[in-house]
């Protein structure tokens, strides 16, 4: 069975087969997402999967509202929490981003409604930054639309590429 070409080992393969390009409406997952994009800027994927359930536990299994209540002792716990990537404009913006999720779903009746008329990663990353998100560059909002199936992006010849929502741009 033929898979995209970075899907070779674990978690990797797992991740393709089973998640990655999968349309996501659940308003945790895209938080979810949207903060582990987030803390991959500069590193692997790889590392972030691998870590990933440390991020569920410290970060109350992604739910935003739990998450925008964090203050400066949460700051300073997640800093040391070597189950994550302790990078402190990282844990910030996660928090900072759980606001502005918020304040977004409320105003769309979902984030999933915001988010789902976006087809190009740099105006969904333009309009993410005016309304205050932060770590929403165009490579992390593209990869963000990848990974919840708002862009198809499975190569060809991979056995997933229908999965996606949308069609490859």
């Amino acid at each position: 069975m033929k898979r995209c070409a970075w899907a070779t080992r674990e978690p990797l393969l797992t991740y393709h087969d089973k998640e990655w390009g999968t349309p996501r409406h659940d308003e945790r997952t895209l938080f979810e997402f949207l903060v582990l994009e987030g803390a991959q800027a500069g590193l692997s994927w790889e590392t972030i999967l691998r870590k990933r359930a440390a991020y569920r536990k410290a970060f109350a299994r992604f739910d935003p509202k739990k998450v925008a209540r964090f203050g400066p002792r949460d700051v300073a716990r997640l800093t040391a929490d070597a189950g994550i990537v302790r990078n402190r404009a990282k844990i910030t913006s996660a928090i900072t981003n759980a606001k502005a999720f918020i304040t977004v779903a409320e105003e769309h009746g979902s984030f999933d409604a915001y988010v789902t008329p976006f087809r190009d990663p740099v105006e969904l990353s333009r309009d993410l930054r005016k309304r205050g998100f932060r770590f929403v560059g165009p490579t992390i909002t593209q990869s963000f639309m990848e990974a919840v199936g708002l862009l198809n992006h499975h190569e060809k010849g991979c056995y997933r590429r229908s999965a996606g929502r949308r069609t490859p741009v």
